[in-house]
């Protein structure tokens, strides 16, 4: 009788050591699953399908954080071809500094204001000069917020017997807005922003 007992009592640990481990094996399998399902929503989630042009394409959603440095340089970049591309057309340049003006504080009005003051915009438009501009670089420094940055880039000043080459420099600081608008797209704005230097490099002469 005693050896039945035994043998029962053997069979229950078996029995109990086999239901822990099926147990153990059902939590694994349903938090693998689990895991595996909150990842496929997420990874669903980050793709968003565009209609262009009667085509479905597939882009894939990202965080700002991932683009800044992307965003911040076309910013600047923005920025400073609105402001310093000129056509000797008193309306394309007013509608030009409009929409750089949107994108910077009032650092860039009083740029604005004092070049107007000076003449340099009518000069521009009585000897009939364009002003093109070319971006070499930006640095930009993306340990803090505001965000410091300095811009090299070449001025084209165009005339129809020659072309001026000058040489930018510019610095400032980048703060991230809260919200993003038509006439600022990125939600960012320069402030502090001044020149350093801009100063002719060569001359070179157009053949008539």
């Amino acid at each position: 009788m005693f050896t039945q007992l035994k043998n029962i009592d053997r069979a229950f640990q078996h029995i109990k050591r086999f239901s822990m481990v099926f147990l153990l094996a059902c939590v694994l399998v349903t938090s693998a699953v689990v895991y595996y399902c909150f990842s496929m929503m997420r990874e669903s989630g980050s793709r968003v399908f565009i209609l262009y042009n009667g085509k479905l394409l597939e882009a894939i959603a990202s965080s700002r954080k991932q683009n800044l440095p992307v965003e911040l340089r076309d910013h600047i970049s923005t920025f400073h071809r609105l402001f310093f591309t000129l056509d000797p057309d008193e309306k394309a340049i007013s509608t030009g500094i409009a929409k750089s003006l949107y994108l910077a504080d009032g650092s860039a009005k009083k740029a604005y204001d004092n070049l107007k003051e000076s003449g340099y915009y009518n000069n521009l438009i009585s000897a009939n000069i364009s002003q093109h501009i070319e971006m070499d670089s930006i640095q930009l420094d993306l340990n803090h917020e505001p965000y410091v940055f300095r811009y090299y880039a070449t001025q084209k000043l165009i005339r129809s017997s020659s072309t001026v080459l000058r040489k930018l420099v510019t610095q400032g600081q980048v703060r991230v807005l809260e919200t993003q608008t038509d006439n600022n797209p990125h939600g960012f704005l320069i402030q502090k922003w001044e020149t350093l230097i801009n100063a002719d490099v060569n001359l070179k002469t157009v053949q008539p």
